[in-house]
């Protein structure tokens, strides 16, 4: 498989066919009941997303792709420099690289500066499909720029890279789906994955709970640090989410959202 020009395309395709899918299922199945802002919070966080990526591109004309092809090119990276088995090297690369994105996602939360900038994602009061793109052009370009360190140190090739960024963007819609699936089938994907039951808890407006579920791909990451929660069904109906100290309408707007990292509260 090689990596070209085509890459985007590939990445943009399938985002957009797992997204229509899990928006339509969420829609047939929904795991609590929505208020009747769907259509401004769609529209807010679809343009959120749309705004970091035309800002990252004009700021910093890199995917995680091309760095993995440039690291290669001039030898950076572990894996650059190391002769291992096809199948044990993707498995290692897979896990380290997701291992960076929960390492990632601990620090957003626990550094003030970029807990200021990660709560514009958790300032959603709902959480579906869209949530999974609403992150603060600011976000976006620190998250490209920490990923790109990780990728020059490990030296993955670009095709393993591709497919953790296409799982990891799927992942993310999954699990920030109002998508109500059966006990049975819950319990056993999240011994491996990360579910909507198991990530909506995250974005509870109690700190104890938001501090709990960090994972975005594999669910042991939380288990093994001892950041792993679970509540009963019911829980689930009546959690409150988003923020606590912001409750209004006002995070539906796309102007209020894209301030808020600014906003000392």
């Amino acid at each position: 498989m090689v990596v070209d020009m085509d890459t985007p395309i590939i990445r943009i395709s399938l985002f957009l066919f797992v997204l229509v899918f899990f928006a339509l299922l969420e829609n047939f199945y929904p795991r609590r009941r929505t208020g009747g802002n769907t259509k401004e919070r769609w529209k807010t966080n679809f343009s959120i997303s749309i705004i970091s990526q035309v800002l990252l591109q004009l700021m910093l004309p890199l995917s995680a792709v091309l760095i993995a092809v440039l690291a290669s090119g001039n030898n950076f990276g572990l894996f650059n420099n190391i002769e291992w088995p096809v199948f044990i090297e993707g498995a290692l690369v897979f896990l380290l690289l997701d291992f960076s994105i929960y390492i990632q996602h601990v620090l957003s939360h626990k550094i003030p500066i970029l807990w200021q900038i990660h709560k514009v994602h958790h300032s959603d009061r709902e959480l579906d499909t869209s949530t999974a793109v609403r992150f603060h052009p600011l976000e976006i370009y620190i998250s490209m720029l920490y990923k790109s360190i990780v990728i020059i140190v490990l030296g993955p090739s670009a095709v393993l890279v591709l497919i953790f960024e296409i799982v990891l963007s799927s992942s993310a819609i999954f699990n920030h789906a109002n998508l109500k699936l059966p006990a049975k089938i819950d319990r056993l994907l999240r011994k491996t994955i990360v579910t909507p039951d198991m990530h909506r808890l995250h974005h509870s407006v109690r700190e104890f709970e938001s501090s709990k579920n960090y994972g975005f791909n594999f669910s042991f990451w939380d288990r093994v640090f001892d950041t792993h929660l679970k509540v009963s069904d019911e829980y689930h109906k009546k959690m409150t989410l988003g923020l606590e100290s912001h409750q209004s309408i006002n995070t539906d707007r796309l102007i209020w959202s894209l301030w808020l990292p600014f906003i000392k509260k």
